[in-house]
């Protein structure tokens, strides 16, 4: 975990495991206070990442979780028509599952036709440029660290998942870093271990390997671990898609 990952907003703790539908009002309360501060897109990104796996805790399923969104939250959100709904409308339009991204980008748009300010983040969240993609894993072949860095303008970040190959090549743990120079320091650090093998990748393969891990499922082990993998499912989930597209352009 890094510097980065600590500095990111923890509201698991601020939902126990009770119905989803019973924290709607801390739900509008928390992004009234939280995404009103926020200046940076992959921010408002990792908030909402982090919210959807808190969630989590309190649905029957990934699937039945997305609906009580969709069906639930968006709407009273929309009906709340703050800054901080409409912030969270946003959001959700770029992390979530394909209907609760359309869901929320349509109650966004009405919202915002009330004249209620978009925040500053609005206009770009969600869609980052691809950049960098890159891998390293130890000579044995045991475990794998996946790389893709992505941009809002000057703003990059990097998203790495950490790949367990002996463990089926499911998914130990996740961490986003931002700032310059993300492939430098990594190819510096590899480079200094003669144990460790480095390598550029296109879109193409980090989408193929990161669509393979997703698929093969989760194993973290330690309890940072865990709430690592719980809290950027969402964002990985929406980056995934992002790779296929460029890998497609």
């Amino acid at each position: 975990m890094t510097a980065d990952d600590r500095s990111e907003p923890d509201i698991a703790s601020l939902f126990a495991p009770i119905a989803v539908e019973d924290t709607f009002v801390g739900v509008l309360i928390e992004a009234q206070d939280a995404l009103g501060q926020l200046d940076d897109p992959v921010d408002a990104e990792l908030w909402a990442s982090d919210l959807i796996g808190a969630l989590a805790a309190s649905a029957a399923g990934s699937s039945s979780l997305m609906q009580t969104l969709t069906g639930s939250l968006v709407p009273a959100a929309e009906a709340a028509s703050t800054p901080g709904a409409l912030a969270l409308l946003h959001a959700f339009a770029a992390v979530g599952s394909p209907d609760l991204r359309t869901a929320a980008a349509q109650a966004a748009a009405r919202v915002h036709s009330r004249d209620v300010a978009d925040p500053s983040w609005a206009g770009t969240v969600g869609a980052p440029q691809v950049r960098d993609c890159w891998h390293f894993a130890d000579v044995g072949g045991r475990q794998e660290s996946l790389t893709m860095t992505f941009a809002y303008g000057m703003r990059q970040h990097a998203l790495s998942v950490l790949i367990d190959h002996g463990r089926g090549g499911k998914i130990r743990d996740t961490w986003v870093a931002k700032g310059p120079g993300l492939r430098a320091a990594a190819e510096q650090e590899a480079g200094g271990d003669p144990m460790v093998l480095f390598e550029l990748i296109d879109a193409a393969d980090a989408h193929r390997k990161l669509e393979r891990a997703v698929r093969a499922g989760e194993c973290p082990e330690q309890p940072d671990q865990v709430d690592d993998v719980v809290a950027h499912r969402a964002l990985l989930r929406a980056r995934l898609d992002l790779l296929a597209n460029a890998a497609a352009s």
